[in-house]
């Protein structure tokens, strides 16, 4: 069985909840953390098929926590797809820099177009993404 776990790292409560259900309902099994540290503790337990990171987190930047799980070595081929307001040049070549697989602007997205970034790394049941 595909691992179908998204792990979203976002302390606003509302659009994690938003984002859940949107990819629960698309097939995934959805797990959350608030902060970069217990986001750290989840990526190792529960080894997630991708992982959504905010960037503006507290107690430690989206990307510190991107730098610690690409460099770790059971953790570093995890995709993580950076979801955040911060939107300037420098913080998408930054977050590229240091291994995003994709950096989405919270303000221009639609919820639909996470789940067909979602499914890039993991398809979701009954869909055919080609």
């Amino acid at each position: 069985m595909q691992n179908k776990k998204v792990l979203s790292i976002e302390d606003d409560k509302f659009l994690s909840s938003l984002v859940a259900k949107k990819l629960s309902a698309a097939g995934y099994q959805m797990i959350h953390a608030a902060n970069g540290e217990d986001a750290l503790k989840m990526v190792q337990e529960e080894k997630p098929a991708v992982i959504l990171l905010d960037i503006l987190l507290p107690e430690m930047s989206g990307f510190e926590v991107l730098e610690q799980i690409k460099s770790n070595e059971e953790t570093k081929n995890i995709p993580v797809i950076l979801f955040s307001n911060l939107g300037q040049r420098e913080d998408i070549d930054k977050g590229i820099k240091l291994g995003a697989e994709k950096f989405i602007i919270k303000a221009t997205v639609v919820l639909d177009d996470i789940v067909k970034e979602v499914e890039q790394y993991i398809p979701s049941e009954g869909v055919d993404t080609k």
